[in-house]
């Protein structure tokens, strides 16, 4: 059985709050083989809407490298904990899916080890295309310029080469409203 890590940020975590996660994501190694790592989030956030004052977010990751995350928000922790481990559960459904249609072209069908999903209701998954692919000159500019250029585009994400850091960077807005960076580390 995969270690359970449970992180808070202005919740108390007591002891049948953690119970209750262990209980729920139990048996989330039986439906993904081989996972190295579950860690659960849960925090109690400042929103005008009391409906989304409870965050959970479950992180999983695989030996492969594979990682499958999931947020959802409530006026509830307990509810909020529930509908996270279901849409995990999806997202891992989608996930084999995926990979055994991958491996099935090849004619060797990959054997996973393992329960089937413990889903009530049957979804059928469409096999998702990219429909659009697009090429665009990078110049050189600072993170203040790039945060400049997506409001003016009206995106939520931008793709931008940081002069500082001398890499590729995406800047995106966060659901607070502030901004987030992503670095890539081609270790």
């Amino acid at each position: 059985m995969v270690d359970v890590s449970i992180h808070s940020h202005n919740l108390d975590v007591t002891q049948r709050l953690e119970n209750y996660v262990e209980k729920k994501t139990e048996r989330l190694d039986r439906y993904m083989p081989n996972l190295t790592e579950i860690r659960v989030d849960l925090s109690t956030e400042n929103t005008r809407s009391a409906v989304e004052r409870q965050v959970a977010q479950i992180t999983i990751r695989d030996d492969r490298g594979t990682i499958l995350r999931a947020e959802e928000r409530s006026n509830d922790i307990f509810a909020a904990i529930d509908t996270v481990v279901d849409k995990l559960y999806r997202q891992i459904k989608r996930y084999r899916g995926k990979r055994q249609r991958r491996w099935r072209g090849t004619g060797t069908e990959e054997q996973w080890v393992g329960e089937p999903l413990p889903v009530e209701e049957e979804e059928e998954v469409a096999e998702q295309t990219i429909v659009r692919y697009k090429q665009f000159a990078l110049q050189p500019m600072s993170t203040e310029e790039a945060i400049e250029q997506m409001e003016l585009l009206g995106h939520d994400f931008f793709v931008f080469f940081n002069a500082e850091e001398e890499a590729i960077n995406v800047l995106y807005r966060r659901r607070d409203g502030n901004y987030g960076i992503l670095q890539p580390d081609l270790d």
